[in-house]
């Protein structure tokens, strides 16, 4: 992985306190085990909007993915087809839809994915990204509402990316300016991308119980706690502890998705427990790629799906869905 790139995927925001507090909090979760419930291999397949996946675990948006692996979101998706797991993809990916979701269904047919998006102070001028992703075959639409600006990250610096070749960056954009974030998001842009698409809308970056509301009430089928892996506001509530106030509000009416911080089935198993219903990995994700591509992501999500089988039988599991009684 070249140097600029390493630091721009390890670089959380300021002083870097939410993204290593992230990782510390699944650590801080214990389980209160059962026992005599005759278990064995616990299965992991789960359903996340009503589709089918082998694992409740998925791998996260993130671009700039063709710096790490010539084949970018493309080898992306072939391993998160392999390991039948759900796949969400940047807007501002490197490939177009169209190439991304035809590797996905050349390695493995039947796993979705998702089209994660910021919404631009014009928002007609993403009906495009829009379409083409719907005719790509994505089968929910992601918004991500953290980021009004991008938080600000001492490392890289711009001229480290000098000879770094990006011109493929945000492929799927007919203009560089077009892939801008609106400063203005509000409610109503949940409906508007509803209707646009036909698709159901996860929102994502929710760290409170009373956004959780806002978004559930102005339509959103799925909550995504998430806090952009510590790279948006520094000292940001973790992932872990903004989850179960999100599941208590909402937990009842939608699916509530998190990421930030995991690292291991353990990690899985933990925010399970607290009522996720699906979990995601950005950055093992990204350096999985890095070590072996395709072949690499899909070897990560197994480890990860079989860590967790084996935690939930530990755990006194007989299925899935035992593990928020855990807690």
């Amino acid at each position: 992985m070249p140097a600029p790139m390493w630091a721009y995927l390890s670089a959380g925001a300021r002083e870097g306190r939410t993204r290593d507090e992230n990782r510390a909090a699944w650590a801080d979760v214990r389980f209160r085990p059962r026992v005599m419930r005759g278990t064995g291999a616990v299965a992991t397949e789960t359903t996340l909007l009503g589709q089918r996946v082998a694992t409740p675990l998925g791998v996260a948006p993130s671009s700039m993915q063709r710096v790490i692996d010539d084949d970018g979101e493309k080898a992306m998706a072939a391993g998160c087809a392999q390991a039948g797991a759900l796949h969400v993809v940047s807007s501002n990916a490197g490939h177009v839809f169209v190439d991304i979701a035809n590797a996905g269904r050349e390695a493995a047919s039947g796993t979705p994915w998702w089209l994660q998006v910021y919404v631009p102070p014009d928002r007609h001028s993403t009906a495009p990204v829009l379409a083409a992703a719907v005719d790509a075959g994505a089968s929910a639409i992601v918004l991500t509402a953290d980021t009004p600006y991008p938080g600000t990250k001492y490392a890289p610096a711009e001229e480290d990316w000098a000879g770094i070749d990006l011109s493929w960056h945000r492929r799927n954009f007919a203009r560089p300016g077009e892939a801008r974030q609106a400063r203005d998001l509000a409610p109503a842009d949940i409906e508007w991308l509803a209707s646009s698409t036909g698709l159901p809308i996860v929102v994502k970056g929710v760290l409170r119980a009373d956004d959780a509301r806002r978004c559930v009430d102005a339509g959103a089928r799925a909550v995504y706690v998430s806090n952009h892996g510590g790279r948006q506001l520094d000292r940001a509530v973790t992932s872990c502890s903004a989850l179960p106030e999100v599941v208590a509000e909402v937990g009842d009416e939608v699916e509530v998705y998190v990421d930030g911080g995991v690292r291991s089935g353990l990690d899985v198993l933990a925010a399970l427990s607290l009522g996720a219903r699906g979990v995601l990995v950005g950055r093992p994700a990204l350096y999985a790629l890095a070590a072996g591509g395709s072949g690499g992501v899909a070897g990560l999500l197994r480890v990860l799906a079989e860590e967790l089988s084996e935690a939930l039988e530990l755990a006194g599991c007989t299925r899935l869905e035992d593990a928020n009684t855990l807690r």
